[in-house]
């Protein structure tokens, strides 16, 4: 037994302290040893080490553990005002739009700021001043952290909840699966351009498998979608020529909106077997909608985004999007040591990943063999 660990047993034979089983890793065991020596008040000073690579100690990471000084968010003065973000709803999108009126109307709200508010330059960052501090009316978002608005209140409560009252409007940017429908290369060959990369794609071949697996027998396939969206419209059209090939028919349901996704997949109820869903933006961004159907109506849900078999889908064969960032990274390299992109064809990811959902299945009146399960690369429970 090392001798630490002699030390410590010692100390809670002292103590009149139980001596539990130990964990089986011995970082573990020393972890634990040391937190209940500092908890029965034994000095315990971090062993630093001064390699790269090698653990090291917090900075205060000792008195803020122990309860000596306080974290920030405990700090509290007289007359302190409280803030909360607002930020933006869509990773992509153009902000056409920022009505803070019923925010600043709102209990105990002392004032809402936009980047209208703020003088100067707008934009920060260590090394290049890229990251905007918040996103104007007329601005595009970047990324999911994007803040459009700062409420200040005087309880956090009352910020909070007035910051929900700030209403925005959006031009959302969709997501582009399909490159040829997108115009961005005339095919997925070497365009000649300054164009080529990889597509999320999927080969709708297996996709019409998978409905085959998840309900046997299925006729009617249903499918909600925006018509507005240039992916979701390729799939569509794609569907309406494979699906009778395998004795099924496409019923559809347009959802231009994402409020519209509920009633779409209430107008399929008695018209379809069965109902797929691709990657449509607003499908995506509504799916609960779509699951209380399907649940309420036993309709079975089958999905080509893998996120939505945790969301309430029985099962999706979708892209792995780890693999598709390495393809992706292997002919950004190509391009690097000096290939055209134009000289490069466009390609798509022939490794997809099987999800599957039991207990959505159940809900769906599904039962699903037990070795279509074992085949999930993923069996969400």
């Amino acid at each position: 037994m090392p001798g630490w660990q002699r030390n410590y047993l010692a100390l809670l034979a002292q103590r009149d302290l139980p001596a539990w089983g130990l964990p089986s890793k011995p970082q573990m065991t020393e972890r634990l040893f040391k937190m209940l020596a500092v908890a029965h008040g034994t000095p315990c000073a971090p062993e630093l080490s001064d390699q790269v690579g090698k653990r090291g100690a917090k900075y205060e990471a000792a008195p803020l553990t122990l309860g000596e000084r306080d974290y920030i968010d405990d700090i509290r003065v007289p007359g302190m005002l409280h803030a909360a973000l607002r930020l933006t709803d869509h990773a992509r999108a153009d902000v056409t739009a920022i009505d803070t009126a019923a925010a600043a109307a709102a209990d105990g709200v002392v004032a809402v700021f936009t980047a209208a508010d703020i003088p100067g330059e707008h934009r920060v960052g260590l090394i290049h001043k890229d990251w905007p501090v918040m996103i104007p009316v007329g601005g595009r978002t970047s990324c999911a952290g994007d803040v459009l608005a700062v409420v200040v209140a005087e309880t956090r409560d009352a910020a909070r909840a007035a910051v929900e009252l700030v209403d925005v409007g959006y031009d959302v940017h969709q997501p582009v699966t399909d490159p040829v429908a997108a115009q961005l290369v005339p095919s997925m060959a070497a365009s000649g351009t300054n164009v080529t990369g990889v597509s999320d794609a999927l080969e709708l071949d297996r996709q019409v498998e998978l409905i085959g697996k998840v309900v046997p027998g299925a006729k009617r396939v249903g499918m909600v979608y925006n018509p507005g969206e240039a992916n979701s419209v390729v799939v569509v059209e794609r569907l309406r020529e494979l699906l009778p090939k395998s004795g099924m028919s496409l019923v559809e349901a347009a959802a231009p909106r994402t409020v519209d996704v509920g009633s779409a997949a209430r107008s399929l109820i008695g018209k379809v077997d069965v109902i797929y869903t691709n990657t449509d933006n607003n499908v995506v961004s509504a799916y609960e909608a779509l699951v209380k159907v399907g649940n309420d109506a036993k309709i079975p849900l089958v999905a080509a985004d893998t996120d939505s078999v945790k969301r309430g889908a029985i099962a999706a064969l979708g892209v792995d999007y780890r693999a598709l960032g390495q393809q992706t990274g292997e002919i950004v390299v190509r391009i690097l040591n000096g290939e055209k992109p134009g000289d490069i064809p466009s390609e798509t990811s022939a490794k997809l990943e099987l999800y599957v959902n039991p207990g959505a299945a159940k809900r769906q009146g599904v039962a699903l063999s037990e070795e279509f399960v074992k085949s999930a690369a993923q069996v969400v429970e």
